[in-house]
């Protein structure tokens, strides 16, 4: 793979929020789309983390007197964040998305000055890698060599 872009989702093709969202807003998105996480911008279109439904539920659970009312004055940036995003530049290593993909459902991408340009979906990683795994099973069973003569003889197959 030249350049881990071909399996980028492009930021237009992508549900996201700017921080100086309000709770309500948030809320109504998370509903519609039925994502659980979001990447957060601010006004320049600059990555700064995800916003996840955990974090506003905390948020609501830590505000005794929360009212949807009182949701449309509460920004987004000024909720506590449990667990952001790690995010990758766009000249990054497969691995180096592999590796983040372990404990996030994608991977933000930005580019030189930190803008959000879209996202890697673990999904998308994970066909990918499956794909590459495949096409060298092909060729390897393709090969006759001693290790593959003996894949095919051994009893246990």
């Amino acid at each position: 793979m030249e350049s881990i872009i071909q399996l980028m989702t492009p930021k237009k093709a992508t549900f996201f929020l700017f921080e100086d969202s309000t709770i309500r807003q948030a809320l109504e998105k998370f509903d519609f789309h039925k994502f659980s996480v979001v990447p957060l911008l601010d006004k320049e279109g600059h990555y700064k983390g995800t916003l996840s439904e955990g974090d506003i539920l905390r948020f609501i659970k830590n505000q005794a007197n929360f009212n949807i009312s009182f949701a449309e004055n509460i920004l987004v940036r000024d909720i506590d964040h449990y667990r952001s995003y790690k995010s990758l530049k766009i000249d990054a290593s497969l691995m180096a998305v592999y590796a983040l993909t372990l404990d996030q459902n994608f991977v933000p991408l930005v580019d030189d000055q930190d803008h959000y340009i879209g996202i890697i979906k673990r999904k998308e990683v994970l066909l990918y890698l499956n794909e590459q795994r495949q096409l060298y099973k092909d060729v390897d069973d393709a090969v006759d060599t001693p290790t593959n003569s003996f894949k095919k003889k051994a009893p246990w197959k």
